[in-house]
């Protein structure tokens, strides 16, 4: 067995992500010496989709066969649109509008918009039952509560991705709904009986196979119910079901081996090895990764061959899935029906879909000359640092909250208070619980997952925020008098 040989598999199963709108020289070498491919994030897009379209031709002129990914769900979860909300809904509204088709043309819509700037594979879409409303990484990701309802809507928008000739990769396996634990952050366990498992957490992870998905990806979540001592993404066991009972034949996923869920101990090599002995075929590294760790984590795995942890036959069997879906994307995308068009979603149907999909709760006040306070909570990691909602005339962060609406905010106005999953913070709900008692007008804009709270001023859920969503949030304002 050569060494070099060993050496190139190991590399072609790497997707890390670097830091920066250029390729650095690094990172050439790398896809040069036949790295598997890069996945985007939001230091790579920043400079505008013209720009990333050069950068993904100068991927894959070091490297044809590499693979370009990125995390673009629509509504919260963009890497192409951080500085202003996504063009589409997000899978949360999605579910609650249940019109299918509409789905399917999000999806095609968010496809037509990648393969424009040289994406193959989209992490994408969230099949996730998001059963617990605690959920902090999940929430308005996820199509809804009902595994039935979440299938179908990961189904269509997997046939409208893939119509286009990008990858679609239905997350995270076997499933991050019903827990309450950030896998970026720590080690969630979800305690579900096998029989619960199979009837929500699969039912939408075998829709998407069904429905062709070009991949899946992993969660670092524990299910003793499967495996009571590995996370997903490390366990033969959770991964041979995916083969062995679902009959997923792709390419399998990782999540980014950076998050504490796989790494923090074991570190990125070791986890890297493991998942591959489990069975994943594509290593996500996370983002903004020195080249240095990408050669680390390929000599990890050459040692593991060597040392007979990890045999040359699995890596070679993941390496070979991992080109058989560039092959087949390249094929797709070469198709007529496949190529890149000018269509673009349509934001008038849109904006009725995301209408019907508000929650109204209580009566809105007269909000002639009102004033929008954003209370900027951190969102979580999958999201990211990305705009959201309305423009505010206000920022308030939580360490002001006890202070107050700000001093500039004229006491004879009406607010408009945007949030995100308030029910999750009690200093946010405290703060809004003072504005109630306080008498002035007011009405609460809740841009994440649906909660009942006890604040006592009317509220308008959106299910997620989104182009769209703001556009229906307007129009209710505006109906109350909100005239900007």
């Amino acid at each position: 067995m050569r060494h070099d040989d060993v050496s190139a598999l190991a590399l072609r199963v790497l997707l890390p992500g670097f830091t920066g709108t250029t390729l650095p020289d690094a990172y050439r070498a790398l896809l040069e010496d036949g790295l598997g491919g890069v996945c985007y994030f939001g230091s790579n897009t920043a400079a505008g989709p013209a720009a990333l379209a050069a950068l993904s031709a100068e991927i894959r002129g070091a490297n044809p066969g590499a693979v370009i990914a990125v995390d673009e769900e629509g509504g919260d979860v963009s890497r192409l649109h951080t500085r202003e909300p996504s063009p589409v809904l997000g899978a949360a509204a999605l579910g609650a509008v249940g019109d299918l088709e509409l789905t399917e043309a999000v999806g095609r819509w968010v496809g037509h918009e990648l393969a424009a700037v040289g994406v193959t594979l989209d992490l994408a879409p969230d099949a996730d039952v998001n059963s617990d409303p605690d959920n902090p990484v999940i929430g308005t990701r996820s199509f809804g509560v009902d595994a039935d309802q979440v299938g179908a809507h990961v189904a269509a928008w997997t046939r409208g991705l893939q119509s286009t000739g990008v990858a679609a990769c239905a997350k995270h396996f076997p499933g991050h709904g019903d827990t309450a634990t950030d896998s970026h952050l720590d080690l969630p366990r979800i305690d579900v009986d096998p029989d619960t498992l199979a009837a929500r957490e699969l039912v939408p992870f075998d829709a998407a196979v069904e429905a062709g998905t070009a991949a899946v990806m992993t969660s670092h979540i524990v299910v003793p119910a499967l495996d009571p001592d590995r996370p997903a993404t490390l366990s033969p066991l959770v991964l041979g079901m995916l083969r062995e009972v679902l009959g997923f034949e792709g390419v399998i996923v990782s999540d980014a081996l950076d998050m504490a869920g796989a790494s923090a101990a074991r570190g990125v090599p070791e986890a890297a090895v493991q998942a591959l002995a489990a069975g994943c075929d594509l290593l996500c590294l996370g983002p903004d990764k020195p080249a240095s760790l990408v050669l680390e984590v390929r000599d990890a795995i050459v040692a593991a061959v060597g040392d007979g942890r990890l045999t040359r036959e699995r890596l070679a069997e993941a390496a070979g899935r991992v080109a058989v879906m560039h092959a087949s994307v390249a094929a797709t995308a070469a198709t007529p029906a496949a190529t890149p068009t000018s269509e673009a979603p349509d934001a008038t149907r849109q904006a009725g879909a995301a209408a019907s999909a508000l929650i109204l709760d209580g009566d809105l006040p007269d909000l002639a000359d009102a004033v929008v306070v954003s209370v900027e909570t951190a969102a979580n990691i999958a999201v990211g640092d990305v705009a959201w909602g309305l423009v505010p005339d206000h920022r308030l962060y939580p360490r002001s909250l006890a202070a107050g609406l700000p001093r500039d905010v004229p006491d004879d106005v009406p607010v408009v208070v945007q949030v995100r999953d308030a029910g999750r913070r009690p200093d946010v709900l405290a703060f809004l619980r003072a504005i109630a008692d306080s008498g002035r007008p007011a009405v609460v804009v809740e841009w994440g997952w649906p909660s009942v709270d006890d604040t006592a001023l009317p509220t308008i859920g959106t299910r997620g925020s989104s182009a769209p969503g703001v556009a229906a949030v307007t129009e209710v304002l505006r109906q109350a008098g909100w005239s900007r």
